[in-house]
């Protein structure tokens, strides 16, 4: 099923086709330069398993994205449900994550944008947060483009003490 259409992205279900490509990019050294660590073809299966599932309980999740222009799989853009211990979750947490060759065309933004009009307009969200790593400026531009507002800064609690990933930034926007 397509969820969502832009110009140049379709916002779809999963496929089975899908998880080769994205064992390839959660592999990926410069994808994940702002995540703990690389994932294995195992972790991306149970992290597959884990959209599937989401999809299932909550009716939306993480879409995988597709480029209309050759039909090839770049990643995924969508809504999860954050759970972690903090202040402000559980939440509704926006999130991306692109292969490199995609990068800078702003497929990024377009599908964001796309997916905050769906979340307020057909999901009903009144909010809808996201976070990265302080360090991640890539991210945090994204954020600020689809209109999301700098919260504040925390300490994520599943990141490592000692690690440069642990201070993240939180954004958020509300239904207008």
């Amino acid at each position: 099923m397509i969820y969502l259409e832009t110009s140049r992205l379709q916002l779809r279900d999963w496929e089975e086709t899908d998880l080769e490509p994205f064992s390839r990019l959660n592999a990926d050294e410069k994808v994940m330069r702002y995540f703990p660590k690389t994932l294995s073809i195992e972790e991306t299966n149970v992290f597959y398993k884990s959209i599937i599932s989401e999809f299932k309980e909550c009716g939306f999740g993480l879409y995988a994205i597709e480029a209309k222009e050759n039909k090839e799989f770049i990643g995924f853009i969508g809504f999860h449900r954050a759970t972690f211990e903090a202040d402000f979750t559980p939440c509704i947490e926006i999130a991306w994550r692109l292969k490199k060759e995609a990068w800078g065309k702003g497929y990024a933004t377009e599908g964001a944008t796309a997916c905050l009009h769906y979340g307020f307009k057909e999901l009903g969200f009144n909010d809808i947060y996201s976070f990265t790593a302080d360090v991640n400026q890539p991210s945090k531009n994204v954020m600020i483009k689809i209109g999301m507002k700098f919260i504040k800064t925390f300490n994520h609690p599943k990141v490592k003490k000692d690690s440069l990933l642990r201070k993240h930034v939180l954004f958020h926007i509300n239904q207008k």
